[in-house]
């Protein structure tokens, strides 16, 4: 794997640390800011938010800028607005900043991704994604633990002063290597309706949403539904959440992998059967601690193998239209992000701990349905091509 992959997948890692890194410092901002820790909350959820809708806008506006560019001047848009948020005289301004900062995030994942396709063989296509989406699952896990460490040692301000340090560094590193490539022809918006009108196209997509869906319903809840359903001593939180986080940088790689192995239309269905599978084991596996945390982190990993896998086939099935294919799935993870959430909110307050793993698995359910949807074959040289893949 080229070593420009993986200082791509930096770029990624630093720009995905400012989506969750306000989780942990809330009190922080709350008191600093002289807001409630309801309104605080929402600096996190408008990252989503933004990011969500700034994903689809990319290759409309940038797609006939070099690709090299696009990603030095999101990289320096997001150190700029973290200078800001750093220097921020009150919250008006931080929100501000949180949504230049998705925008940059966005431009920065879309622009990697397509990079990192065109800089490796065909062959490798599917693991040079993974390894993109190595930095961004290690990004949402490790910024909540990163920004409380600083803002106790530091203050709240040098979070985000840190992050924009990240992001120079990160620019300096990656772009001189980069070639002068561009992204194509700047699309039309026509493109994204003919990519959704593609049913195969857009099971994979409902494939992303409902998958990640399922995760977060958990994931937002697994502190406590390990402690109080699982019996996982508290004292052992620390060390779970550090599992479950190399489980799931782990995760994206094997996606990659898989995709590269098996195919992307068969590595679409197998991967949510086996995440299925594992939610199904979680309950079953919360009797004893000792049962539940490496079925944890089965499930954390195979949580993660999906995106690398369901851009593999974007690419695969849908050429003409990956770019709007790439940013549409980009926009994907985080509508999936907020519909996980909020499922698992309702869940909690209206029914008990203890289903939140069934609701996973309802949404999980769905989307092997939209896997075997996406994997019907209406080309006749498509399983050829598959086996082709097998065969390299």
């Amino acid at each position: 794997m080229s070593i420009r992959v993986w200082l791509l997948a930096l770029t990624t890692f630093v720009t995905g640390l400012a989506e969750n890194i306000t989780v942990g410092i809330l009190p922080a901002l709350s008191g600093g800011l002289h807001v409630t820790l309801g309104v605080a909350g929402q600096l996190t959820t408008i990252f989503s938010l933004g990011f969500a809708a700034a994903a689809p806008a990319a290759p409309l506006f940038a797609g006939r800028w070099p690709l090299r560019n696009v990603l030095g001047g999101a990289l320096l848009l997001f150190a700029l607005c973290n200078v800001a948020a750093a220097l921020a005289p009150g919250y008006e301004v931080l929100l501000a900043a949180r949504i230049g900062m998705a925008a940059a995030s966005a431009l920065t994942c879309w622009a990697a991704t397509l990079l990192a396709t065109r800089l490796v063989p065909a062959a490798y296509r599917g693991r040079a994604i993974g390894v993109i989406f190595m930095g961004i699952s290690g990004s949402l896990v490790l910024g909540v633990p990163v920004g409380m460490l600083l803002a106790e040692a530091l203050g709240w301000r040098s979070v985000f002063a840190g992050l924009a340090g990240l992001a120079c560094v990160a620019l300096c590193v990656t772009r001189p290597g980069l070639p002068d490539w561009r992204g194509g022809e700047r699309i039309a918006a026509s493109v994204y309706v003919r990519h959704l009108r593609d049913g195969r196209l857009a099971g994979a997509q409902a494939v992303s949403v409902l998958m990640i869906a399922g995760h977060f319903t958990v994931f937002a809840y697994l502190a406590p539904y390990a402690v109080r359903v699982a019996m996982v001593p508290e004292a052992w939180l620390a060390l779970l959440f550090a599992a479950f986080g190399v489980a799931g940088v782990s995760g994206g790689y094997l996606g990659g992998w898989l995709a590269d192995a098996l195919g992307p239309r068969r590595a679409v269905v197998l991967t949510p059967l086996l995440y299925l599978s594992s939610l199904l084991a979680l309950p079953w596996c919360a009797s004893t601690p000792w049962a539940f945390v490496p079925a944890m982190m089965v499930w954390g990993g195979l949580s993660w193998m999906i995106s690398p896998v369901v851009q593999s086939y974007l690419a695969a099935a849908g050429p003409a239209t990956l770019q709007a294919g790439l940013s549409l799935n980009l926009s994907a993870m985080h509508l999936g992000v907020g519909l996980g959430t909020a499922a698992g909110g309702l869940v909690v307050t209206y029914a008990s701990l203890s289903s939140v793993p069934w609701t996973g698995v309802a949404l999980a359910a769905v989307a092997v349905i939209c896997a075997a949807w996406a994997a019907r074959s209406t080309n006749p040289g498509r399983g050829a091509e598959d086996a082709a893949v097998v065969r390299k």
